[in-house]
């Protein structure tokens, strides 16, 4: 995630499932054990899974996946029942986790919630610890992210503003 893209944030609870875009979303910490932070609105029906479950997860969609991404970040499961499937977004479980993932997207992270009740109250700021990690060969491997070798489509986008969004472009050494 250090190259700063959007993600999407899904969590279940009590058999409720869901899932929203998120543009703030980083690496907090490489350590032990990694660690990651998302701003969830206090107005989103994610975050109450959240919350509800003490699990999350991150992936990372792509560029074929932008009108979905937009839709996921601007339609509210508090207004739309159903959400996920009224907007066609498929999931599949999390191996070894009680958490769905957005088909579709290049990398996947499963989350404990690391609560931090100032955070989460005063700055809509969630830290999660890592506990499972998962990427498209095709795009991430030896490490690294390899988008200028995969497919075009593949490649992450960053919002930028009404539904625009970059891709993530060349590679340029320095």
């Amino acid at each position: 995630m250090n190259h700063g893209p959007t993600v999407l944030v899904s969590a279940q609870h009590a058999g409720a499932q869901n899932a929203m875009a998120a543009a703030w979303a980083c690496v907090l910490d490489y350590g032990q054990s990694t660690k990651v932070t998302v701003v969830l609105d206090k107005s989103t029906f994610t975050r109450g899974l959240v919350e509800a479950s003490g699990y999350f997860a991150l992936q990372l969609p792509t560029m074929a996946m932008a009108k979905l991404t937009h839709a996921l970040g601007s339609e509210s499961a508090h207004d739309v029942p159903n959400k996920l499937e009224k907007l066609g977004a498929k999931t599949f479980a999390a191996p070894g986790f009680e958490l769905p993932l957005v088909e579709g997207c290049v990398a996947w992270l499963a989350c404990r919630l690391m609560p931090e009740p100032h955070n989460q109250q005063t700055y809509d700021l969630f830290i999660g610890e890592v506990l499972g990690a998962w990427a498209d060969e095709r795009v991430f491997r030896d490490g690294r992210w390899n988008f200028e070798d995969g497919p075009r489509d593949l490649r992450t986008i960053h919002h930028v503003a009404g539904g625009h969004f970059f891709v993530t472009g060349e590679v340029v050494a320095g």
